[in-house]
């Protein structure tokens, strides 16, 4: 048999894989899919709804295409059955924002060989969310994480059942989504969101436009370090993870499994590694965005927190696939 010839195509694909990143955030920022969504579906119509040359808008619109983002019929475009779920603004489920989440370190991540050389010395236990992460930052980041957050969060109540649990504690909760959904869902839980300062007035600002402030609230605090609230039966850490350290998430978890009431319950979603740490990719870039972001976090594999859990003394420990891919739920309870 003859041995398949070695060549440069996958690396290739690779190496320019930051042009279909550009290719799809344009799309967004443009109102592209938007506009095929609502029937401008030919070049020279979408041109004209999205304010762009007609050459432009084919060049565009034909990458897009080969990027299986956009379907081809003849001159016709539509969109394919994701994009068209979550990229078409108005909807419920838009995601538009999330898409952008990262465009913010698009010129650091050019960087990242800079970065890599830095010394442990430089990197902050908080990477970027230090004295300069102002209220504006917060809350254009978490128009983002607000996006997709909702979406994550209903899925969790679908697979957690949480009757008869009176109070959850969120850590690093953000835009508050798990907590807005728990109030929802259960007539009888109340909640506290724990973040920085200045997350905390957007995380408010999300609990009011849900109408449920007088049963979630939004706390700052640093659970990295700072004691927890004593009276929570359900503690939720989701996809903060590879933010921290080994060391630091282990003293979290133990932290969290100290103020617990007994029998309470621990979820930590995060993206998590396998225990191989071959994969999956999402995980391993989300460690490796640390090094831009010059904190001391890395990716944890699903061995790590179990590992966590079962040291701070949670018992009857698992783990649960999320959200495939990206997401593993690991679950605890204290005795």
């Amino acid at each position: 048999m003859t041995k398949a010839r070695v060549d440069t195509v996958r690396l290739q694909t690779m190496v320019k894989g930051f042009w279909e990143s550009a290719a799809l955030m344009s799309g967004v920022e443009l109102g592209l899919f938007t506009a095929v969504s609502q029937g401008h579906n030919t070049i020279e119509s979408a041109a004209a709804a999205i304010g762009i040359e007609v050459e432009n808008a084919e060049r565009l619109m034909t990458a897009l295409t080969a990027m299986a983002l956009l379907e081809r019929d003849g001159d016709s475009f539509s969109n394919a059955a994701d994009v068209e779920r979550f990229l078409v603004q108005g909807t419920s489920s838009y995601a538009g924002p999330w898409m952008l989440f990262g465009k913010p370190q698009w010129n650091e991540w050019g960087e990242l060989t800079t970065h890599l050389r830095q010394p442990k010395a430089a990197q902050k236990i908080l990477g970027k969310y230090d004295d300069s992460f102002t209220v504006e930052r917060a809350r254009a980041y978490h128009e983002a994480t607000y996006s997709i957050g909702m979406g994550a969060a209903r899925r969790f109540h679908k697979q957690v059942d949480l009757t008869g649990r009176r109070r959850i504690m969120d850590l690093g909760g953000g835009s508050g989504c798990y907590c807005i959904t728990a109030a929802n869902t259960y007539p009888e839980v109340t909640a506290v969101v724990l973040d920085l300062p200045s997350v905390v007035v957007v995380t408010r600002e999300f609990i009011a436009e849900n109408k449920v402030q007088d049963r979630v609230t939004a706390d700052a605090c640093d659970f990295t370090a700072n004691a927890l609230p004593t009276d929570a039966d359900v503690a939720i850490m989701a996809s903060n993870l590879p933010q921290y350290s080994r060391e630091i998430i282990a003293g979290v978890v133990q932290r969290v499994h100290d103020a617990l009431l007994p029998g309470g319950e621990f979820h930590l979603i995060g993206e998590i590694l396998d225990d191989d740490r071959r994969g999956p990719i999402g995980p391993a870039l989300w460690g490796l965005s640390e090094a831009v972001s010059e904190s001391t976090g890395l990716a944890h594999s699903e061995a790590d927190v179990i590992g966590y859990l079962a040291s701070a003394g949670f018992q009857d420990v698992t783990a649960t696939e999320f959200i495939p891919g990206t997401l593993t739920r690991i679950t605890g309870h204290k005795a």
